[in-house]
């Protein structure tokens, strides 16, 4: 009885609709897990280079009061040693509140940590509680 003649007329039909909808599954999960973790590659990014202009403007703050603590030891001395001390200490203080600016900048802006894979798996739930037949990307 090799030849089919026991199943019911539409099964294998409603296999292969299983079997594709499992696999359609599969892919959504796959690609979702996928967005996942390029957003937290992104995120720890963020973090670090948060972190290095952090660092950054603790040095050049802390270089530039060295200098500006120089200078002013340095006011009642002769002429050009004031000069030189003066110019490092405005080129440290303006790197470092440069970086600081920037290091408070990213802060402020937030992480977006898997803000497209919650919209993308908001989407795929709207799909599914309408019935709606769009594909899934």
């Amino acid at each position: 009885m090799g030849d089919g003649a026991g199943k019911v007329p539409g099964q294998r039909g409603l296999f292969a609709s299983t079997k594709g909808l499992l696999g359609t599954g599969v892919t959504l999960i796959h690609n979702r897990l996928e967005l996942f973790g390029v957003e937290l590659a992104e995120e720890r990014a963020r973090l670090i280079s948060m972190l290095a202009y952090g660092g950054a403007a603790f040095l050049c703050l802390a270089a530039g009061l060295i200098f500006l603590a120089i200078f002013l030891t340095v006011l009642l001395w002769d002429s050009n040693r004031l000069l030189a001390l003066g110019v490092f200490s405005a080129l440290f203080l303006g790197a470092g509140i440069a970086s600081l600016t920037l290091a408070m900048s990213l802060g402020r802006s937030g992480s977006k940590l898997f803000s497209a894979s919650l919209a993308e798996l908001r989407k795929d739930r709207d799909a599914l509680s309408t019935g709606s037949a769009t594909k899934p990307q």
